[in-house]
């Protein structure tokens, strides 16, 4: 029987434990030509005993306070800049010391800005005065505590000029955004999550605009002044805290939603047509939503407001009822690869309302749980409208990037220590990404184990809870999340006890490693467990997985593992032909093959790919009359697609001296020149966008470089043109622009970058749109920091920030230059960085640009840390570190003593605890999450240069953060054994034996999981991580127990067993007959390093030393370490004859036995092959030294690393560990009359001590 549960508000009380908001009314009066506003508001608070209301204020200009309508002292203290404090950096002179200012400056700000900084004195008449009796409750306070509360009424006189942040202002536009902590920087509050009270609104605006607001408009009300104005009369009756009360104003349209009254959609006059087609789609999100959750939105309106792209901060602020997008996601009828991704973009957006923004967590440790809710119903939205495919494809490579990327305190979702040291600012970035992507896996983790409608029981009685006028609070925590999966989802309770500590409140991603040489096997086809998964089979096998298997999951994998293998033969290259030609396979899986079939094309196989490719695309493009292209024509959009990325995948393949074959660099010629839209009735921007990248990644030889004036001139045609009638979103010129680049920094010795300069710089004029300008910025940087190092493009960074007047901008320049730091990382050239640079970043970080832009700032702490050598995130930053190293020091603790003196009952921010449960990777080692990206999409609009991500990978690969490894193996038969022996021989020498590596904790894991194959780790060359999709096989069937893990520490023994069943008999699918766009991603990419385990297979322990000499390991030491485990085998083994005697007669565990020592012999035989090439490739020179010369103006694409680089990467991994978490499935085929029995198999898991070194 369930214990009584607390009421939330006994459980935990906002840190702010002093005055309590009730309701709140705005008053504005907006004079956009003088960038002016003015009013008043009142706060309805209960005032605490003491009589001191602490408020937070920035940027206003405080006129009067009167306090139940009397005249009250006030003390403010508005954020003093530190933009002039030079002198007190005179001691940064090394990355290292500004690392070191720069995290005391950030966490200073950010502990400052929890500190009210509008004192009023509420305490005249406190004692004497007539009790006033409490108010309606906000939705968060108990009545019990606003009983011992007296309210009062504060009415604040205030006025907003020069609006730097949180309020902006553009020309007859205005608008809000709702960054962290800056609702202050336009009206008074308490600004904290934890408060929430309802609103009442009022804005006065000249008579032709529009005050678009939350809430429901209640009336308009028409001045008699001359010029007569408008007020616009608002009412929010569902408590909300101050970050999502939102406001734009601009001479708007409103389009009303043509199937339900309570939703608007709201742009300027220009963008009206794009804003009918875009929106045509969105009652069927709406229905969907609320379809599922069984009850009415819960707002009595939603409004979606489209502004100008310079105008945003980000590409969707959020609001109560309400969000602001910018218009860039808007399109028209003849765009088709916009679809997918501004669909899903408004979707999200739509779930947030329910579970963010109505629905909002009870304390920061619970931010992951409404973040994983939207996001799966994001995904329900994907499933029901855009296809099966698209919704699990996506969800696979997210789940992929997380298993990469999560190995650090700043992913464990709901660790105190981690919340409290990055104070709000792991929603920021890639980490942001990373987080969300992994509470969507947690989420669908849960979803799996208890039923899809035991889960949506759940959702509902989320919903209906919180609709529920008799319950005061609106919030929900993990701790209620969890007693509703126990009471409503029927999962047991030491399951929960241990997957809510395993997965939500630490970090890292079990490695499952497998091999079979029967069929083709699927472990967790339905991605009910959240980890990496290494798959060892026979070629037919994954052939035959290719071919047969309809899940796009198995045939991603497929694909992946394919295109890594080292040693290609035509079988291999005709599978993956059949599958592209194949026009039912899901069409992003078949934009895979194209870039598999590039990478086997080669003079050993007779260009086999090369040939495929070109011939598929004559085929469905070319007149054979003729012989040229045929005019365009893209109404079969999956097809659009697969011919679109045919010739970016042409230009990818690679001559013996690494440069392009002539007819590669011809047939992309030829498809420029004789491009012809005329009678299309859709844009072909995209189209010769996608063209004009494929020429940035062609390599220029003696023979091929001959075609380089004419391919430059069509780029130059191209820029002229769309110079004259502007493309969408300006995408052609963004692409020229980065394809110029490209070429000069590969034809450097011939290109003179001067020329290329003198180009590219016109384009940053500020008439220029937005997207054209920070793209010419971002090549003018590469274009610096490949002729002058980091330190010259850190500098032309600084300038080019102070210059950009656009928040968005400056945050794509920030993402941008601190590629470049990781780019140059790892190598001596930090050092030399000029103080003088190193300094005028951290006057960025502290000053008035850092603060206006709270995701820009985050990046400049990024970058200084970066030129450090250490992580990008404040998690795990030493409590040592934090000290007053910059800026006026006595102006914040003097701030502090006054208000610790005035309102001892306020709680003030404690400093961040250090003590991690997590290792951070080594100070000389880079973050992967920040690291330059690389999520390549299906149109493959950015393109990257190999050699300069090699090299940024080479540095970050060797994380410290350990996880499990569990490798299965399937037994076979004596007779089986003998006549595979040929084929696994040759698969495990292509593909290698992955290393039993020690990723720290080990994990006990309860999941039923269908059985399926799981061939690759994370195979991201060709694919967009936010592009997860697919079809569900529902005949193969593994059910398996696995719990959640458990980290052990030092002595543990696990000894649980998992009982499997799997049937691979069976195979159906659920095509998706809705074929829509790719995404364009940019600037938010996962890390490089992800590619190089495509190939990676299992490598016994026995071959670790087979790789010393990259590991920096004597032989003498290796020989001893060997020594070592012998000699514990012996004893060991001793033992257990002993243990066995009695079972020597058993013909059971003779066979056994005598399997086993078969196998011994086959791994003795591949370690004689392996150490054969190890000894042959150790004498070359490793790419560590390389210079690193090219740059590629966008993401980073480096080429696949070879079968003995992979395994020195992993071999190196193993070594920093000691010993790993070895998991071991025996299966067992039974004879059947006929058919293969279903195999039965049985897990054992053993660990061995973990080394905390």
């Amino acid at each position: 029987m369930a214990k009584p549960r607390k009421p939330k508000n006994d459980d935990a009380k906002p840190e702010n434990s002093g005055a309590l908001v009730r309701h709140q009314k705005l008053c504005l009066s907006i004079d956009i030509d003088r960038r002016r506003i003015y009013g008043h508001t009142e706060l309805e608070i209960a005032v605490p005993e003491i009589g001191i209301v602490g408020l937070h204020a920035e940027n206003l200009g405080i006129g009067s306070v009167l306090v139940d309508g009397e005249v009250a002292e006030f003390e403010y203290y508005p954020h003093q800049y530190h933009e002039e404090s030079e002198k007190g950096l005179s001691a940064v002179l090394t990355p290292s010391s500004a690392a070191d200012a720069a995290a005391s400056a950030y966490i200073t700000a950010l502990e400052r800005e929890l500190v009210p900084n509008l004192l009023i004195n509420c305490c005249k008449g406190f004692k004497n005065g007539s009790e006033q009796q409490p108010v309606t409750e906000n939705g968060f306070h108990s009545s019990t505590e606003a009983k011992q509360q007296n309210a009062r009424v504060i009415r604040i006189d205030y006025w907003v000029e020069k609006a730097e942040t949180g309020i902006h202002f553009k020309d007859n536009v205005l608008h809000t955004d709702n960054q962290i902590r800056r609702a202050r920087c336009w009206f008074p509050c308490i600004d904290d999550s934890s408060q929430r009270c309802c609103y009442d609104m009022e804005f006065t605006v000249a008579q032709n605009l529009v005050a678009v607001s939350n809430g429901n408009l209640q009336y308009q009300v028409l001045s008699k002044d001359d010029p007569p104005r408008k007020t616009y009369v608002y009412s929010l009756n569902v408590p909300v805290a101050a970050q999502w009360i939102s406001l734009a104003v601009a001479p708007f349209e409103i389009l009303p939603d043509h199937q339900f009254n309570l939703i608007s959609h709201i742009c300027l006059s220009a963008n009206m047509p794009k804003l009918r087609n875009t929106m045509e789609f969105f009652h069927s999100a709406f229905s969907c939503y609320k379809d599922y959750l069984s009850v009415d939105f819960p707002f009595e309106s939603y409004k979606q407001v489209f502004i100008e792209p310079e105008m945003a901060v980000s590409s969707v602020s959020l609001g109560a009822s309400m969000s602001i997008f910018s218009s860039q996601a808007l399109f028209d009828e003849k765009v088709i690869d916009q679809t997918i991704d501004t669909r899903i973009k408004l979707a999200y957006a739509l779930a947030r309302q329910w579970f963010g923004v109505y629905i909002t967590p009870e304390a920061p440790n619970d931010e992951w749980l409404l973040d994983g809710l939207a996001g799966f119903l994001t995904d329900y939205f994907i499933k029901k409208n855009l296809g099966n495919n698209e919704a699990r494809y996506r969800r696979y490579k997210a789940n992929c990037a997380v298993c990469k990327a999560d190995y650090s305190g700043a992913t464990a979702l709901s660790l105190s220590a981690s919340c409290k040291d990055l104070y709000g600012t792991q929603c920021i970035g890639l980490i942001g990404k990373i987080r969300s992507w992994k509470a969507v896996a947690i989420i669908q983790m849960l979803e799996k184990q208890m039923g899809p409608e035991s889960f949506r029981n759940i959702l509902q009685t989320i919903v209906s809870r919180a609709q529920d006028s008799t319950r005061t609070s609106r919030s929900l925590s993990t701790k209620e999340f969890r007693h509703l999966a126990n009471k409503v989802g029927n999962l047991e309770r030491p399951f929960l006890k241990e997957f809510f500590p395993r997965w939500v409140g630490s970090c890292g991603c079990p490695v499952l490693s497998s091999e079979s040489p029967l069929l083709w096997m699927r472990a967790d086809p339905e991605m009910e467990y959240l980890a990496e998964i290494h798959f060892n089979q026979p070629l037919q096998m994954w052939i035959n997985q290719l071919e047969k298997d309809k899940d796009v999951i198995a045939q991603a994998q497929a694909v992946a593992t394919l295109e890594a293998l080292p040693q290609l033969s035509f079988s291999v290259v005709n599978a993956l032909n059949s599958f592209l030609t194949d026009s039912k396979a899901f069409w992003r899986l078949r934009i895979e093959a194209a870039f598999a079939l590039a990478n086997t094309a080669s003079e050993e196989t007779d260009w086999a790919g090369l040939v495929h490719l070109v011939k598929f695309y004559k085929s469905r493009r070319f007149d054979a009359n003729i012989g040229l292209p045929k005019p365009n024509d893209f109404h079969d959009f999956p097809e659009y697609f697969v011919l679109e990325a045919i010739p970016h995948a042409v230009a990818m393949v690679r001559a013996a001296d690494k440069k392009s074959p002539r007819e590669a660099v011809e047939f992309i010629l030829q498809l420029l020149k004789y491009n012809d839209n005329n009678g299309n009735t859709y844009s072909d921007v995209f189209w010769l966008a996608a063209l004009v990248q494929s020429v940035g990644e062609l390599e220029f030889g003696q023979q091929s470089v001959l075609f380089l004036t004419s391919l430059l001139k069509r780029i130059d045609r191209l820029l002229q043109f769309d110079r004259l009638m502007p493309s969408h979103n300006g995408i052609l010129t963004v692409s020229c622009i980065r394809t110029l680049t490209q070429i000069a920094l590969k034809l450097s010795e011939f290109i003179p970058l001067d020329r290329v300069i003198e180009l590219i710089r016109p384009f940053r004029d500020f008439k220029t749109i937005w997207q054209v300008r920070i793209e010419a910025s971002r090549a003018l940087l590469d274009l610096e920091f490949h002729c002058k190092g980091i330190d010259a493009a850190l500098s032309l960074f600084i300038k080019y920030l102070e210059e950009e007047p656009s928040f968005r901008g400056q945050v794509k320049l920030g993402v941008h230059a601190m590629r470049l730091c990781q780019i140059s990382g790892g190598s001596d050239s930090n050092d030399n960085i000029k103080s003088e640079v190193l300094v005028s970043l951290l006057l960025l970080l502290d000053g008035r640009i850092g603060f206006n832009n709270v995701f820009l700032r985050h990046h400049l702490f990024c970058i200084i840390q970066i030129l450090a050598g250490r992580s990008p995130t404040l998690c795990g930053v030493p409590r040592e570190t934090r000290t007053l190293l910059m800026g006026d020091a006595e102006t914040s603790i003097e701030q502090k003593n006054i208000i610790s003196s005035l309102v001892p009952e306020m709680k003030l921010p404690d400093l961040p605890s250090d003590n991690l449960n997590h290792p951070e990777p080594p100070s000389n080692t880079l973050h992967p999450l920040e690291t330059p990206p690389d999520i390549p999409n299906p149109s493959h609009e950015v393109l990257a240069n190999p050699q300069a991500s090699k090299e940024a990978d080479t540095v970050s690969s060797g994380h410290e953060r350990k996880m499990p490894s569990i490798k299965i193996r399937v037994k076979q038969s004596a007779a089986t054994s003998r006549t595979e022996d040929a084929d696994n021989q040759t698969v495990e020498k292509s593909q290698g034996r992955q290393h039993e590596t020690d990723h720290g904790a080990s994990s006990s894991v309860s999941v039923d999981a269908p059985q399926r194959n799981f061939a690759e780790v994370v195979s991201i060359s060709n694919q967009n991580l936010e592009e997860v999709n697919s079809c569900h096989d529902h005949g193969s069937r593994m059910t398996a127990s696995i719990g959640s893990a458990k980290p052990a520490s030092d002595g543990d023994e696990i000894g649980k067993e998992l009982q499997c069943t799997a049937d691979s008999s069976k195979v159906s699918g659920l095509q998706s007959d809705v074929p829509l766009s790719s995404s364009f991603i940019q600037d938010n990419n996962i890390d490089a390093d992800a590619q190089k385990f495509a190939s990676l297979q299992t490598l016994s322990v026995g071959r670790s030393g087979l790789e010393g000499g990259s590991l920096g390991l004597t032989d003498s030491s290796l020989h001893e370490k060997e020594k070592k485990k012998k000699k514990k085998k012996g004893k060991e083994k001793k033992r257990k004859r002993e243990d066995h005697k009695e079972r020597r007669d058993d013909p059971e565990y003779l066979e056994r036995k005598r399997l086993k020592k078969e196998k011994k012999q086959k791994e003795k035989e591949m370690a004689k092959l392996l150490s054969k090439e190890t000894n042959s490739s150790s004498v070359e020179p490793t790419t560590k030294g390389e210079p690193r010369m090219k740059l590629a103006p966008a993401q980073l694409n480096p080429n696949e690393p070879s079968a003995s680089d992979v395994v020195t990467k992993r071999v190196a991994n193993e070594r920093r560990g000691s010993d790993s978490l070895t998991k071991r499935v025996d299966v067992k085929p039974e004879a059947s009359e006929g058919t293969s029995a279903a195999p039965k198999i049985r897990i054992k898991i053993k660990n061995r001590t973990l080394n905390k070194s």
